[in-house]
């Protein structure tokens, strides 16, 4: 099975020049983890993700716990707020590993894996035509399992989660 068969086509996208409130905006609505950074409508630049709007907001883990007896964490809802009026450019990952629309998904699935993300963009020639996250595959994968076992002529009652 083959990425272009699984991936996302519709995919929302943010500019180097975007604000991080439009990112936390996106993020939050269309329930989403992370988004494409991309210039010129669909050259891909960067991927910018929860994590990333997080690190930005909020000190360091070792900072915090060194410091969580001061910690004042209304200061800290303040300074979130500042954040949010940042360049997406200033906190997005601008190394992206990409995978082409006829890559087979186990060799995204395995990139996503090595490299502990839990989407990639699709992209031809340094543009964007698609995302395809972990979850994308794993349905595939288990769409193909069991369409194969119903082609064998498989008991429905087979493809029943046990519990």
């Amino acid at each position: 099975m083959l990425v272009k068969d699984v991936m996302t086509t519709k995919i929302k996208t943010v500019g180097p020049d975007s604000a991080l409130r439009d990112v936390a905006t996106l993020l939050g609505f269309y329930h989403i983890s992370g988004l494409p950074v991309v210039t010129d409508g669909s050259t891909i630049v960067g991927v910018i993700s929860e994590k990333d709007v997080l690190r930005a907001m909020y000190p360091k883990i070792n900072d915090a716990i060194r410091l969580m007896a001061s910690v004042q964490f209304d200061d800290l809802d303040r300074e979130f707020h500042d954040v949010l009026d940042e360049r997406v450019a200033e906190f997005m990952t601008s190394n992206v590993l990409t995978v082409g629309p006829n890559d087979e998904i186990l060799r995204a699935a395995a990139l996503m894996i090595a490299h502990r993300i839990r989407r990639i963009p699709v992209a031809t020639d340094g543009k964007l035509v698609g995302m395809l996250s972990i979850g994308d595959v794993h349905k595939a994968v288990l769409k193909e399992t069991f369409d194969r076992k119903l082609d064998r002529g498989g008991d429905r009652s087979d493809l029943k989660p046990r519990v």
